[in-house]
């Protein structure tokens, strides 16, 4: 077991919405080895195919139950049965390309479960801390060279955007009208959103992301699409949020609502980094490969600029990201290496993610962080 984040969630039932889910498998494997009890509420099937969450063995180590956020009564059985302290809330329809063929599922999954999220928490009364993730995206596109600020106006001009937008409007309502600070011994409630940039790792498999693209391309030796080279995005590998995420749940907590608005994690490269040159450094790390530039229509939606300021977690929190983006992307070719390797040799991926959990921890408290 990892010692950090001084014990707190060691013993604690935590809930995790979206366990399945590429962040949500990581955040599990985390929790665990910080020694919580973890109940997760997912779909009925992983949402890839292979997933994190099944090549880690992960339904054996945890309360895997499955069902649907879109069913409120599910979710508010599920908080009365295991009255956990704190939920993680990533369930979502996670993908922006999906949102153009699926709009109304991902209004009605991202928005309207986080709202049946804060509603069972506001029927039961049984939770103390709720962390809800939405994204980076929530913010209007302005264009801007420079990260935007929690403060910076929302918006959404595609309907992902738009729905995590609306999130964490539900969010600020809620603590506004149910769970206000000023009434918090009252209620016991803190709640957080967090927003987080373009998240990397090991066992993330999704359609339309760069990096599995360039993974599953890498793996079968073809070249890699690439649909906008030029794109900038805040690259960041999976355990830098989470970490922020962990850090902001524990001061929930134990110090309450003074945490409990919006936050930004971001990555230590804060100009951030087109396309091209991630996929150029992959290919370098992988050992063979090239790009080929790809152009379908829907690729108009995306953003070209978007980037994070994550001065407030660093000036509130003391927290900051710990690899850049080249180590990320090294840790990132580590894990598809021992996952291919896992197909002919006996390679426990569960043991994987363990370990670049606990160096990502040691190289945190070389650092001099205050969670280890």
């Amino acid at each position: 077991m990892i010692n950090s984040f001084s014990g707190a969630y060691e013993g604690k039932t935590v809930l995790v919405t979206g366990h399945t889910g590429f962040k949500g498998s990581w955040l599990t494997t985390w929790l665990l080895e910080l020694g919580a009890n973890v109940v997760g509420f997912s779909l009925e099937e992983a949402p890839t195919n292979p997933s994190n969450f099944v090549v880690s063995g992960l339904a054996s180590h945890i309360t895997d139950l499955r069902g649907d956020i879109r069913d409120s009564e599910a979710i508010e059985k599920v908080l009365e049965t295991y009255r956990p302290q704190i939920v993680f809330h990533l369930a979502a329809q996670p993908i922006v390309l999906h949102s153009i063929t699926y709009p109304k599922l991902t209004l009605d999954t991202n928005a309207g479960g986080t709202v049946n999220v804060l509603e069972a928490i506001r029927k039961t009364g049984v939770v103390r801390a709720l962390v809800s993730i939405t994204t980076d995206k929530v913010y209007k596109n302005m264009e801007w060279l420079w990260g935007y600020r929690e403060t910076d106006r929302l918006g959404g001009h595609d309907p992902y955007s738009a729905s995590k937008a609306m999130a964490e409007m539900a969010i600020a309502a809620y603590r506004h009208s149910f769970f206000h600070p000023d009434k918090y011994e009252e209620h016991g409630l803190a709640l957080a959103s967090v927003r987080a940039g373009n998240v990397i790792g090991g066992g993330d498999f999704a359609d339309f992301r760069l990096v599995p693209d360039c993974m599953k391309a890498l793996m079968a030796g073809e070249p890699i699409g690439i649909r906008n080279p030029l794109s900038v995005r805040p690259w960041q590998l999976v355990l830098e949020p989470l970490s922020g995420y962990l850090l902001l749940g524990k001061k929930l907590l134990e110090e309450g609502p003074q945490y409990g608005e919006a936050w930004n994690f971001g990555p230590r490269d804060q100009k951030g980094v087109p396309a091209q040159q991630l996929a150029e450094k992959l290919v370098e790390l992988w050992g063979s490969g090239n790009w080929v530039h790809t152009d379908p229509g829907f690729a108009k939606v995306e953003t070209g600029q978007l980037r994070l300021s994550w001065e407030k977690a660093a000036a509130r929190l003391d927290w900051q990201p710990v690899y850049t983006w080249d180590e990320a992307l090294a840790v990132i070719v580590d894990w598809f290496k021992a996952y291919q390797q896992s197909g002919s040799e006996e390679i426990d991926m569960h043991e994987i993610g363990r370990r670049q959990i606990a160096d990502y921890t040691k190289r945190a408290q070389t650092l001099g962080l205050p969670w280890v």
